[in-house]
């Protein structure tokens, strides 16, 4: 684990904001989830979309920021403890995770994509994965995805420390496919010869931030931020400087949805709200 402290507000913004307003936010992040969140190797700490976001963040609110790296599977739990105030890592919104933690409204879509070794036959049926290994990022949307289809697929699912560790699993043939999302699929291709992208699972769900279920001030602030970096077209060249692409204009990077949180999701609040930028 290391930990980044990042100002991310200018001398005279800190300056100017109220005392209290300067204790730093705590947030994490799964430093090996490229290109969200992994190692700069010329400059030290991490970097990537997610990264980038929390600073923008940051700087919309007048705090410094500073961000964990850490495994996946440890940061819901250490959100609950206290310990940060909000997770950057990319979270899948589902029912249950909603449940438990309040979130802001979606920054990203997203997609579940297989990646195999090049040279492998396209997989066009997850049938044919039967008896088969496929990895994944454990405590994941992805690892719970693949479980919830042991029954129904029939292949075995092997969850890695890391979604580094995952893909090395793919290339060393320990497993015929790692499940991941779209945007950490094409990164990892695109900077690895040696694997390819396969088969494209459609959720119709959202990457958003979450806070503790029940801080309401804290979503409140996440809500305005993330609206407000949306509005001015920030996130949207943020996603073009690390996927090489435009946001779809319906898509969750460049759309401020009514309310706060996630529609159709336990903790979203449909009272209308403008954001204040």
């Amino acid at each position: 684990m290391f930990r980044t402290i990042i100002a991310a507000a200018g001398l005279a913004a800190m300056l100017a904001a109220p005392a209290m307003a300067q204790a730093p936010l705590k947030t994490a992040v799964d430093g090996t989830f490229a290109p969200h969140a992994f190692p700069n190797l010329q400059g030290g700490g991490v970097q990537g979309f997610n990264i980038d976001l929390a600073q923008e963040i940051a700087k919309r609110l007048g705090r410094p920021i500073e961000i964990t790296s850490t495994q996946f599977s440890g940061i819901i739990p250490a959100l609950n403890a206290g310990t940060y105030d909000f997770i950057m890592a990319p979270v899948t919104v589902t029912r249950e995770r909603a449940e438990s933690l309040l979130f802001a409204e979606g920054y990203l879509d997203t997609d579940f994509r297989l990646v195999t070794r090049r040279g492998d036959a396209p997989i066009t049926d997850l049938a044919t994965l039967r008896d088969k290994v496929v990895s994944v990022n454990r405590g994941s949307a992805y690892e719970s995805w693949a479980k919830s289809m042991e029954a129904q697929v029939g292949w075995k699912v092997e969850a890695f420390g890391t979604q580094t560790d995952a893909v090395q699993a793919v290339i060393a043939g320990r497993a015929v496919a790692n499940i991941t999302a779209e945007t950490v699929a094409a990164f990892a291709v695109r900077n690895n010869p040696q694997i390819k992208l396969d088969y494209l699972h459609k959720t119709g769900l959202v990457w958003a931030t979450p806070a503790r279920n029940g801080d309401t001030a804290m979503r409140g602030l996440l809500e305005n931020a993330i609206e407000c970096i949306k509005k001015d077209g920030t996130m949207a060249k943020i996603y073009e400087k690390w996927f090489g692409i435009a946001p779809r204009p319906d898509s969750a990077a460049v759309t401020i949805f009514p309310g706060s949180g996630v529609p159709g999701m336990a903790g979203y609040d449909a009272t209308p709200r403008e954001p204040r930028c």
